[in-house]
């Protein structure tokens, strides 16, 4: 017979930061292997998740069939929804690449621009965050990523600045899933949450641009293209800012990116020296593919089409884990429940949408079923070694979650009193690094930010947001997104721990700016 298991959060005379350290090991273990010792991601991945277990059943005695449970649920998680998206967005570039379109994809870039600065700010970062709003969860990564080094940026270079990009947009991504999320755990206004999250977000918005050409190019070359990167940056922050503020938390994205794209695309326009040597229905079929793919995005994120399609969603009770553990105060108000159901929405999945635009794509470009065959086994090929990275990472995080890790670390930070501010966007930094999701990481900790809140004396709706904006901080540093960077560009494993050194200072850096305005913004 199944019996609950409650989860505490300090092991036997430790003390809270004691405890923390012990919790923190698997991300010591991730730190030392990646940044230190350079070992390839899957190696990191692994070693992380084999000391979670270890932590989880021999400091919190956590029963071994749960923490194996655990871990299977969490690497279900990695295989669908995240693995599925980045197969599709993979087999999509691939299908320009071996029509030979991407050619033509490149000239028509290249007849706005063939500065490579600009080129990133129009892919990875305007373009990159439209992706991120209609779809999210890797797949802005994976596509643009696959994009640059089509155009000739090395693997490491593109996937160095996506990763950088990718963090203006996440807090809205996927039609606002994460901050909908947060409403939902929390129980606070939505409408106050989405405009708190917009007022952190958009001064970093507004900079990220300039920021990622001065990190990854150089600032004698963030001097030449410094009015473009802040005309970029200022048509997708004012934007973010008002939307987010007036209208809400669902379009924030999709409005802020095409907002940064239509004044690229006016800027590059209006200076551009050199004209497209291809016809317009030449370049028109030639982009078609992402053409298709914006379209399949958007129509999945359409409402009354997305709330039918998750309609088939199938929901699963985890077998011996579902509200088995009990999470516990202080980290809830009260005794919970803690649920673990996969909800297996194969229709309503965004990489099912890449999956639809995929194959129209296939079709449009005279695409012959063997060659199709043919581009999706080497995809398949080329995903096995992210695919047991990101199958560990989220395995680990699962673990570290339903062992009660996870709260140890929280209650940590929470304890920092009158610096709670500041380190409340630090928390949510550390959820996304471990989770990979700017959305489980609210999940994760929004119910702790408030209640800290509460004890502090603190405004819940700026601590929650705070974990949120915090949090899209996180993500170029989290395991799972570099291994959807490397699978797209065909990075090597030796640059794979090199993009990790070179995020992570980035990712401190940008946490602190949040957690300084949080800061600021409490004392308001």
């Amino acid at each position: 017979m199944n019996t609950t298991w409650a989860q505490t959060y300090e092991m036997g005379g430790l003390g809270l930061w004691g405890s923390a350290l012990v919790a923190a090991i698997p991300i010591f273990v991730l730190l030392l292997l990646l940044g230190v010792l350079r070992k390839p991601a899957w190696m990191a991945a692994v070693s992380g998740l084999a000391s979670a277990l270890l932590v989880a059943l021999a400091g919190y005695g956590m029963p071994g069939s749960m923490a194996i449970q655990s871990v299977a649920y969490g690497a279900s998680f990695a295989l669908f929804p995240i693995t599925w998206i980045i197969f599709w967005a993979i087999i999509l570039y691939r299908l320009t690449l071996v029509t030979g379109k991407f050619e033509v994809i490149k000239d028509s870039i290249a007849s706005l621009t063939n500065e490579r600065p600009l080129q990133a700010l129009l892919i990875a970062f305007a373009f990159g965050a439209f992706i991120e709003g209609a779809a999210g969860f890797g797949t802005p990564v994976a596509v643009a990523a696959a994009m640059m080094v089509g155009l000739g940026f090395g693997a490491f270079e593109a996937a160095a600045i996506c990763l950088l990009a990718n963090t203006a947009p996440v807090a809205f991504g996927s039609i606002g899933i994460p901050v909908v999320t947060l409403a939902g755990i929390t129980g606070l206004p939505l409408a106050a949450l989405s405009g708190q999250v917009g007022r952190l977000c958009a001064p970093v918005s507004f900079l990220i641009p300039a920021y990622l050409i001065a990190a990854t190019e150089g600032f004698a070359t963030l001097r030449r293209v410094l009015f473009p990167a802040l005309l970029c940056g200022g048509a997708f922050a004012s934007v973010q800012f008002l939307v987010s503020n007036y209208l809400g938390a669902q379009l924030v994205d999709i409005l802020s990116s095409l907002s940064a794209i239509l004044a690229m695309v006016v800027y590059l326009l209006a200076k551009k020296s050199t004209a497209s040597t291809q016809p317009l229905m030449t370049v028109l079929h030639a982009w078609s593919p992402y053409m298709i793919l914006v379209a399949c995005v958007l129509v999945w994120g359409y409402e009354p089409i997305s709330k039918a399609l998750l309609g088939t969603a199938i929901k699963i009770e985890w077998p011996g884990l579902h509200n088995m553990a009990l999470r516990m105060p202080p980290v809830m108000t009260k005794e919970t429940p803690y649920a673990a159901i996969f909800n297996f929405n194969f229709l309503a999945a965004s990489g099912t949408s890449c999956m639809v635009a995929t194959i129209l794509s296939a079709f449009v470009l005279g695409v012959k079923p063997k060659q199709f065959l043919q581009v999706v086994g080497e995809s398949a090929m080329q995903l096995r070694m992210p695919t047991l990275t990101v199958c560990s990472v989220l395995g680990m995080a699962f673990l570290m979650n339903y062992s009660g890790a996870t709260g140890t670390l929280g209650l940590a930070f929470a304890g920092t009193g009158v610096m709670f501010p500041f380190f409340s966007a630090m928390l949510g930094w550390l959820g996304v690094f471990l989770t990979g999701s700017d959305t489980s990481a609210n999940a994760l900790f929004g119910n702790l930010q408030v209640v800290t809140a509460g004890k502090l004396g603190l405004d819940p709706v700026l601590m929650a947001s705070a974990n949120s904006s915090g949090g899209v901080m996180g993500k170029m540093i989290s395991l799972q997104t570099i291994a959807v960077a490397a699978a797209a560009t065909k990075m090597s494993t030796a640059d794979q721990a090199k993009l990790f050194r070179f995020t992570f200072g980035h990712s401190v850096f940008l946490a602190s700016v949040i957690g300084v305005l949080t800061f600021i913004y409490s004392r308001l």
